[in-house]
């Protein structure tokens, strides 16, 4: 498996990318607020492609791209924060503050997923 990952920001995803076909994908938004952390609202793999660690790789790909821009990652989706709590190490847990912003955002402007 050769999965790419490709963050369209402007759009709000962070796809899965195999064979040029997406098989997964983050939905995601920036929170407004310094410290503008990247706020993971729903996770999703393509019918059929479940089980091969697709969605894993994109939680742990979205972590990566989250500490290469020096910036916390707020799960609000399920299976992301599910995967941040199985994984501390490479998921480190964002400030309640930054947390609280974040929902607060979220529930301000429901289209921002």
């Amino acid at each position: 498996m050769v999965i790419e990952l490709v963050d369209e920001r402007k759009a709000g995803r962070l796809l899965a990318v195999e064979d040029r076909r997406v098989v997964g994908f983050i939905a995601y938004f920036v929170l407004a607020a310094e410290p503008h952390a990247l706020v993971a609202v729903h996770t999703v793999v393509e019918p059929g492609q479940e089980g091969r660690g697709i969605g894993a790789e994109l939680v742990k790909g979205f972590y990566g791209i989250a500490a290469a821009q020096g910036v916390p990652v707020v799960p609000l989706c399920p299976y992301a924060a599910s995967w941040a709590g199985r994984h501390p190490e490479q998921a480190p847990e964002a400030p309640a503050t930054v947390v609280e912003a974040a929902r607060a955002q979220l529930e301000r402007d429901a289209d921002l997923w």
